[in-house]
């Protein structure tokens, strides 16, 4: 395919090309004097001649060679687009469509960088080849209309014709990324991240949804597609033979008042299988699930796809489940019918304060903060209580799906995430907080701590991308973990020590291990760090004792070539044999994305490998090859000594020929 468009533009002469690229070329070397001296500078003189080059494929050739010179200079410092391992891609695509004119041009630059990033023609300190590839194929799927077609108005009528320089990029991209079947790579893509079954997953069904129109076009150039992508596609648009076609919400009302029961059945069970075996919910589905409720309330542990101990749970339960759907389940919120279905399933219900605790959630009103924070981001088509009654049943459905988002948060969602899996009580207790007084109190060493009192931590910013119970508490949280490291420093020892254990909870183990001396950077009795770990987790050598709490952990974290990106937060899930009789190492990841590769052939795996949705995993040796700090229960610890030399050997190359060379 060329990666050339129908519309004409006046760069096409050399010349004015040539004088593009040398105004370019002077305003890089510009800005990479200012920021040597001054640290951060505007960076709006390269903007123009970037946008005068982009608008030609020519011309993004060019500027794709300038990439490690833009970078160099400081292009992206002091901004999101400095940590590309944190960008969303749903994010990028509202940015790159509808953003300002500077912050199109900036994340059309930044898609630039990454697609020489992940071609391996230039090497970004903190994402890998494989990050950047998976990032650049899903904004590619969210923008299939800009390849497949022409112009829409509004891209059209963007100023300083910013719509057709976006629509040259993505046929760039498209051209180089070498896809000759790029609905099949798509959707790929799409299966790949719902094995992970996210609690945010509106920009994946945006991708179906540009699958769908692209199988629309009589004309598409995109390749063959098969079962799977109809599998997406009917999943959110004709699950069941009464929306087949996708007829409407009004139309398919009146279809069902028209249903005899053995109808509505069999909509029953086609609903329950199109969202369990996807991990998506069709905005029909709250509309058949509400029309049960007038009609045939039995039949909703069938529409839900319940086992036995979900229907269990929901006939236990009826008054709350039944409310819980009237007030939160709706087109907007369709998502929220597989949480409660996923939060039946887990009985969590029969820890006795989770019932009361999801009734106070019902009737909570929240304040006005919080509200205007829900509707800036959720819009006001429901109340904001609903939206955020929705969302605190996906997260108690599926834990493990919470993301993080465009923020360094991960200590707060890893907390969020093992709240909702062990505590849920507690969970709803610092929603409500949050929710109805702006405010979140934890105890630290036998103080409190108020939200209120304290400034931003790590996320300077409001989060916009993820749930809205993350939206509402993480702010909060990550002010407060910022205040438990401040007061924990000077002690001589790592601050995670004593914060991560009144942070998390009880549940965390008070024996802790870090392999990195906090004072000189440099590994701390490396194999005695190993041997710890093995003694605490692994079966075979701590008395074959489970995981009894998943416990928070932290892992440097590198790319493809073992280069090392930072540290991360993240919750060892359990231990146990895969498929085929290896140990592995299966952990909760906050970053939206577990499928990395950390190099030297370590590639986390999230399927295949006897993963439950939302774990990541990797063989014991690999796992602890980046392990550099954990949790563990002193009283509960077999010999060190019994672990192989040759295992610890094993994992101590691993490391020192990675994250830990030179320490």
């Amino acid at each position: 395919m060329s990666p050339r468009t129908h519309d004409s533009h006046p760069h096409d002469d050399p010349a004015s090309i040539a004088a593009a690229v040398e105004q370019l070329d002077a305003a890089i070397e510009r800005l990479a004097a200012a920021n040597s001296v001054a640290g951060v500078s505007p960076v709006f003189e390269v903007l123009e001649p970037a946008r005068a080059l982009m608008l030609d494929p020519e011309g993004i050739d060019l500027v794709y060679k300038r990439v490690p010179a833009l970078e160099a200079a400081g292009f992206f410092r002091g901004s999101d687009w400095d940590y590309p391992q944190t960008l969303v891609p749903s994010l990028a695509v509202r940015t790159v469509r509808h953003g300002d004119p500077v912050a199109t041009l900036v994340e059309s630059l930044s898609q630039v960088r990454l697609l020489a990033v992940a071609s391996g023609d230039f090497h970004h300190p903190s994402i890998s080849a494989e990050h950047a590839h998976h990032f650049l194929a899903q904004v590619m799927a969210m923008n299939l209309d800009l390849v497949v077609s022409d112009l829409q108005e509004g891209d059209r009528l963007r100023p300083e014709r910013l719509g057709v320089l976006v629509q040259q990029l993505y046929h760039y991209l498209l051209h180089h990324l070498g896809y000759e079947n790029l609905l099949e790579h798509l959707v790929a893509e799409v299966w790949r991240v719902l094995a992970q079954r996210p609690v945010q997953v509106d920009g994946v069904k945006h991708m179906v949804t540009q699958i769908a129109a692209c199988l629309n076009k009589p004309d598409a150039t995109l390749g063959e597609v098969g079962d799977d992508a109809l599998r997406l596609i009917n999943a959110v648009f004709s699950p069941t033979a009464g929306c087949r076609e996708d007829p409407g919400f009004d139309v398919y009302a009146e279809r069902l008042a028209l249903m005899d029961d053995e109808t509505l059945l069999k909509e029953a069970i086609a609903f329950a299988q199109a969202m369990h075996g996807t991990g998506l919910v069709s905005p029909y589905m709250p509309g058949f699930i509400r029309y049960l409720r007038t009609r045939w309330n039995a039949l909703i542990p069938t529409a839900l796809g319940l086992s036995y101990t979900g229907a269990d749970a929901f006939h236990c339960y009826p008054a709350l489940i039944h409310t819980l759907i009237d007030e939160a389940v709706f087109a907007e919120t369709s998502q929220a019918v597989y949480g409660l279905a996923m939060m039946l399933e887990r009985g969590i219900l029969y820890a006795p304060p989770v019932a009361p605790s999801l009734w106070r959630q019902v009737r909570l009103t929240l304040c006005e903060a919080a509200a205007e924070k829900i509707v800036s981001v959720f819009g006001n088509r429901l109340a904001p209580e609903r939206f955020l009654l929705a969302d605190v049943l996906n997260v108690l459905g599926h834990p493990l799906g919470v993301g993080q988002g465009n923020y360094p948060t991960c200590q707060s969602t890893r907390a969020l995430s093992m709240w909702a899996y062990g505590a849920p009580a507690d969970l709803l207790r610092i929603v409500a907080w949050s929710a109805r007084d702006d405010e979140i109190v934890m105890r630290f060493e036998g103080e409190n701590i108020s939200s209120r009192e304290l400034g931003a931590g790590l996320a300077s910013e409001p989060p916009v991308d993820v749930d809205a119970v993350s939206l509402l508490t993480v702010p909060h949280l990550d002010r407060i973990y910022f205040e438990m490291g401040r007061r924990s420093a000077g002690r001589g020892e790592d601050p995670h020590k004593w914060v991560n254990a009144e942070f998390h909870g009880e549940q965390v183990g008070h024996g802790f291990r870090i392999a990195v001396d906090v004072f000189t950077g440099g590994l701390k009795d490396f194999e005695g760090f190993i041997r710890d770990f093995y003694a605490a987790y692994h079966p075979y050598y701590n008395g074959n004792i489970p995981v009894i709490n998943p416990q928070p952990a932290g892992i440097a974290v590198t790319d493809s070539a073992t280069r090392f990106l930072g540290w991360h937060a993240i919750t060892i899930q359990r231990l146990a044999l895969d498929p085929v009789g290896v140990m592995r190492v299966y952990f909760f990841n906050p970053n939206n994305d577990s499928g990395q590769n950390w190099g030297q052939g370590i590639i986390t795996s999230t399927q295949g490998h006897g993963e439950l949705y939302g774990e990541a995993s990797l063989p014991v040796t690999e796992f602890v090859s980046r392990l550099y700090v954990f949790h563990y229960d002193p009283l509960e610890k077999g010999d060190p000594a019994s672990v192989p030399a040759g295992e610890v050997q094993g994992v101590m190359r691993l490391a020192q020929a990675s994250w830990a060379a030179g320490r």
